[in-house]
């Protein structure tokens, strides 16, 4: 079912004429553009993205309240690729066979099988950023890579010399990163374990425990879900293993913290956009259009639900660029052009000409407080070479 929110209004002066009607590019009718989002509502590790949706649906009721793009209505279609690379393939050829999208945003770490094909297609797509993507042309993100250097001097600087590193599963996006950052730890001198896999409900959190323990591990970075680094730290506390730090990728929700902000009082999270308690007009704005047009999500200070935002704003901002009538090359070639996006002053501004090959260096912390009750910054800016801001 197309999914779109808002009011669709014309622009002044618009008529059966105009370039509007005449425009014949996939997804492009006189009166709206369809996108298509691709994103793991189910599969292993989806509970941790589940917010997703809403930052798109927020995001585009927002634009079509606001008169939509050149006059055009803006709808989508989505997919549950399950995160496995074969459906999201699947469903990433039904959105552009089946349902004429223009582009694609998209919120899974399961998109390569599909990554020559949308480049031969020359098909628009806004979303995570991975190291492959680098060579796709078509391929948009407000950051491809953060350096994982960052994270370990968060690490070094909170007492770890050790760190144990947690997955959930082995898929071959969550290997390629492991591999990535622990060679970058080395580089700093920071040592760390082997990838240990754990999965709630089939697996035993003392287990990794012990691992970490033979391992000499000080510290734990976590690859995985919420819920997952909740079971972990609990198993440490209760075996009296002390963790200098616990760092998690994902959980930077304040739906997090009524369920398991007890359990996870001290771990810390890398932000790669205003963190929320930093307020301002940027953040009110989101917030205004999550309660307006996502109001199913009652609380919208959640880290996927802002970066779907943000991909849906970036991909609104290439089609308005691409001009009356847009086409997917136009709005390839013009979105690359932008040298200062920031999303409306959500993230730092990058440059989308050059930002496929400059990591993130330079980023902000944030940890649960010792009562589980909040979030706190513990550093606004921390970057690769250690220094701080």
């Amino acid at each position: 079912m197309i999914v779109a929110a808002g009011l669709a209004s014309c622009s002044p002066g618009s008529s059966a004429e105009s370039p509007r009607a005449a425009c014949v590019s996939p997804g492009v009718t006189s009166d709206q553009v369809k996108l298509g989002l691709v994103y793991s509502e189910s599969g292993m590790g989806s509970s941790a993205i589940a917010s997703a949706r809403s930052g798109v649906d927020a995001r585009i009721g927002l634009v079509n309240a606001e008169g939509g793009i050149h006059g055009r209505k803006v709808v989508y279609e989505w997919r549950d690729d399950t995160n496995i690379p074969a459906q999201s393939a699947t469903v990433t050829e039904e959105l552009l066979r089946e349902e004429g999208v223009f582009g694609l945003v998209t919120v899974t770490t399961a998109l390569g099988n599909s990554l020559e094909s949308l480049a031969a297609q020359k098909v628009p797509v806004v979303g995570f950023g991975l190291q492959s993507w680098a060579e796709y042309p078509n391929l948009f993100a407000d950051m491809y890579e953060a350096s994982p250097e960052t994270v370990g001097r968060y690490v070094q600087a909170n007492g770890g010399r050790k760190v144990g590193i947690l997955t959930t599963g082995t898929p071959a996006s969550t290997v390629g990163a492991v591999t990535w950052y622990r060679s970058a730890f080395q580089s700093i001198g920071l040592a760390s374990t082997d990838a240990i896999s754990y999965a709630r409900g089939g697996d035993s959190p003392a287990r990794v425990v012990r691992e970490l323990t033979a391992a000499g591990a000080d510290s734990l970075i976590g690859f995985t879900t919420p819920e997952d680094i909740a079971d972990v730290v609990r198993a440490a506390r209760e075996a009296n293993l002390r963790l200098a730090t616990v760092v998690s990728f994902t959980g930077y929700d304040s739906e997090v913290l009524p369920v398991l902000g007890r359990e996870l009082a001290g771990v810390s999270f890398p932000v790669y956009f205003r963190p929320f308690e930093t307020g301002g007009a940027a953040l009110d704005r989101y917030r205004t259009a999550m309660t307006r047009y996502a109001p199913e999500t009652v609380k919208p200070d959640q880290q996927f639900a802002l970066h779907a935002y943000v991909y849906t704003d970036m991909f609104l901002r290439g089609l308005d660029l691409a001009g009356d009538c847009p086409t997917r090359e136009g709005f390839i070639g013009a979105l690359r052009k932008v040298t200062s996006y920031d999303a409306g002053g959500l993230i730092e501004p990058v440059n989308l000409a050059a930002n496929s090959t400059q990591p993130l260096t330079c980023y902000a912390f944030v940890q649960i407080n010792p009562t589980g009750t909040a979030f706190q910054i513990t550093n606004a800016h921390l970057c690769a070479d250690g220094t701080a801001g």
